[in-house]
């Protein structure tokens, strides 16, 4: 069965992997789990990190689906949540930014005038 090819990211996905590979301990964190997978504590000591900050990171990892994380029950019956990197592949050109810019959610605050002209 033939792979099929990644789908190119939209404005909003690829603002979020670049916002979450845009700090110097989440791409740590994002190189030690390519080595392994670990959990938090491990992971942790490991990053040199309190436990608190490193959940806000992976969180942020996480949510723009960078890594991958799973509970699982250790050998004493205590619940763990372990993490991967997820397989990722971006090809950042200056022709998927001008592709990914009008799928981008567009948050800007429209003006009193735009809003009223849209209503008529």
């Amino acid at each position: 069965m033939a792979e099929e090819p990644a789908l190119e990211p939209t404005g909003d996905e690829l603002l979020k992997a670049l916002t979450a590979l845009g700090n110097p301990h989440r791409l740590r964190i994002v190189a030690a789990l390519t080595e392994r997978r670990n959990y938090v504590s491990a992971l942790a000591r490991e990053m040199g990190m309190g436990r608190p900050l490193l959940h806000m990171h992976l969180k942020l990892l996480e949510g723009a689906g960078l890594i991958i994380g799973s509970l699982e029950a250790g050998e004493d019956g205590k619940i763990m949540k372990f993490y991967e990197v997820a397989p990722f592949l971006y090809e950042l050109t200056p022709q998927l930014v001008l592709r990914a810019v009008p799928t981008l959610t567009d948050t800007r605050k429209k003006s009193v005038t735009s809003v009223k002209e849209e209503v008529k």
